[in-house]
């Protein structure tokens, strides 16, 4: 997945809202009128709107900022209240008059009954678009990529759009934006839009019934919002882009599908996530479809991690063999994660030089032994100090890799250290494995794991073994 030393720092403009939902029961009807009557048990309440955007950032481990109008009213409060919780910095404009969005659902039975929405849908004023415009000038530096998520509710007018996307330009900051209305070229310069076929056939006057029709649409919608890229999502069918008069569709991932509410929120996001770190626009595609296949596979608004999207990733036999080689920082996560998810966690370690079949029998009964196995693999000179100058035969990398790609191997971490001390610290193992010869001696970390077990050796399978046929050949 993604290897990162410093977190994006990424900007959200656009309508902020809550979702809030009355959970209840109902099993009578009203004696006033035809209606059921709902019995309320539960109230939740979320960031909706941009905010949705904002909280999928931060799942995936952005540094958020936000720039929004809102009302000078309790929802806007809450808002407030909201993203700070979330470590949000953010910028709000509290305009006069205005009432901040707030949509209300009841829900029975997990089935909606009813929705009501609070909320001023006119466009902010002039003065509260040159705060905002003020602002973002200010900050302007401070930005990887900035996203508009316009919901239609007043404050992403053409003036502030223009405005954002003309100054990001002139900073060569990346703007995407999720688009409404069938009027893209207010969104004129923006670096991509992520339409759904619907509104792409709206915003285009094309009906997409075959291939050809997508490009014509993709082809209409980058003229008309002069775009870098134009793709458009395809709910299923995945993700259509064009670059370079060429259209390449990249496929869902989706498992099982419980609720797609703001799947869309999600693709903006995950694309900027990507895209901030200079990922190219394929691998950010393949990204967006992966966190979009989470978040599909939960009830509500929902977010998806990085470690959701490499697990789900992994279990749709997707992943590349890169993505389980970690380092000391990105184990220690996996493994409290793992824990927490009632996983038996199984270590062990050696220098696999050259892979044979008595270390994949080694490896293999060390994975029955628990759910997930992690192998700490000696680096190049850590071999060296215990092998001898000619060793090892195959570098570390090489070594990783290979490993990497049996079955029974969940994830490799290579060490510099004589031993794993330092590494089986951070993985805190429940079970640790070495090999049968250790009967009677002190095994490295096992004042730190649960248990220790012992596994044999396939008689005559060694690497000193292999080195002295492969010598005596010559």
């Amino acid at each position: 997945m993604f290897k990162y030393d410093k977190k994006p720092n990424i900007l959200v403009i656009g309508d902020l809202m809550i979702d809030q939902y009355l959970w209840g029961n109902c099993d009578r009807i009203s004696p006033e009128a035809p209606v059921q009557v709902v019995d309320i048990k539960k109230e939740t309440s979320v960031l909706g709107g941009a905010g949705n955007v904002i909280s999928n950032l931060v799942s995936l481990g952005a540094k958020v900022n936000v720039m929004s109008v809102i009302g000078n009213d309790e929802v806007g409060v809450d808002i407030k209240h909201m993203l700070d919780a979330q470590s949000v910095k953010s910028f709000l404009v509290k305009q006069k008059g205005r009432k901040t969005s707030k949509k209300t659902r009841i829900m029975a039975s997990h089935s909606q009954v009813v929705r009501y929405d609070k909320e001023s849908k006119n466009n902010i004023s002039q003065e509260s678009v040159k705060k905002l415009f003020s602002k973002l000038q200010e900050k302007i530096n401070a930005y990887d990529i900035i996203l508009l998520s316009d919901y239609d509710k007043g404050v992403l007018t053409e003036d502030l759009i223009k405005k954002v996307i003309t100054y990001a330009n002139k900073h060569n900051i990346k703007v995407l934006v999720d688009p409404k209305g069938d009027d893209y070229t207010r969104y004129d310069g923006a670096y991509l839009l992520t339409p759904n076929k619907k509104e792409a056939e709206q915003a285009s006057n094309i009906i997409i019934e075959n291939e050809d029709r997508l490009k014509d649409a993709l082809e209409q919608l980058k003229k008309d919002a002069s775009l870098d890229v134009s793709i458009i999502t395809l709910s299923e069918n995945g993700i259509a882009i064009l670059q370079n008069d060429e259209v390449v569709v990249k496929p869902t991932v989706a498992r099982e599908v419980y609720d797609v509410t703001g799947a869309g929120d999600t693709v903006l996001a995950s694309l900027g996530f990507a895209l901030s770190l200079n990922t190219d626009i394929y691998k950010a595609v393949e990204f967006a479809n992966l966190a979009a296949g989470v978040v599909v596979g939960k009830l509500g608004s929902a977010t998806a991690t990085i470690d959701e999207i490499e697990e789900y990733q992994a279990s749709l036999h997707k992943s590349s063999i890169e993505l389980h080689i970690k380092s000391f920082k990105e184990i220690k996560k996996i493994s409290s994660r793992l824990k927490a998810q009632d996983k038996k966690v199984v270590f062990t370690n050696g220098c696999f030089d050259i892979l044979h079949k008595g270390h994949v029998s080694y490896l293999n009964v060390a994975k029955s032994f628990g759910d997930v196995l992690i192998l700490g693999l000696n680096s190049d000179s850590s071999v060296k100090r215990l092998k001898g100058k000619d060793r090892p035969i195959n570098c570390e990398d090489d070594r990783a890799y290979i490993l990497s790609a049996l079955e029974c191997v969940d994830y490799v971490v290579i060490f510099e250290e004589d031993t794993p001390y330092e590494l089986i610290k951070k993985v805190q193992p429940n079970i640790l494995v070495k090999g049968a010869d250790y009967e009677g001696k002190e095994v490295v970390g096992s004042d730190i794991a649960n248990e220790t077990k012992l596994v044999e050796f396939v008689d005559g399978k060694s690497t000193t073994s292999t080195i002295k046929k492969i010598q005596k050949a010559k």
